[in-house]
């Protein structure tokens, strides 16, 4: 079993920046591919980023590439979430998920091995 927490979220104005961590419990955490994804209300949730196991091959999704930056740190079993220049459109529930694989192309192929428990972030305009 394994588990995730994510932190860092908040209340950030528009144009601000917020660094989600995401900590994993696993000591084989450099075995797993790591995604971000985000909920808002009344809407499902949407795939945001994800990383490789050796932290290459980022991939974000058309909304947030340019302002989003992904990264993990093997070691300290995290992958974090750099977000820049929020927009209100980014409030959402940001959850991190985790899958056994060294790279997922495409998450909506597949089902994570993991879920965190979501960290919320609110942008006001």
């Amino acid at each position: 079993q394994v588990q995730l927490v994510e932190s860092g979220g908040g209340l950030v104005q528009a144009g601000g920046s917020l660094r989600l961590s995401c900590a994993a419990s696993a000591r084989a955490f450099g075995n797993y591919a790591m995604g971000w994804f985000r909920q808002a209300p009344g809407q499902e949730r949407e795939f945001v980023a994800t990383i490789g196991w050796t932290g290459t091959t980022p991939y974000y999704v058309d909304a947030v590439k340019g302002r989003f930056t992904i990264s993990r740190d093997n070691s300290k079993r995290t992958v974090d979430l750099q977000m820049n220049s929020l927009k209100p459109e980014d409030t959402a529930v940001y959850y991190c998920a985790a899958k056994f694989a060294p790279l997922v192309n495409k998450w909506s192929a597949t089902v994570p091995d993991y879920w965190g428990q979501g960290t919320q972030v609110t942008v006001s305009s």
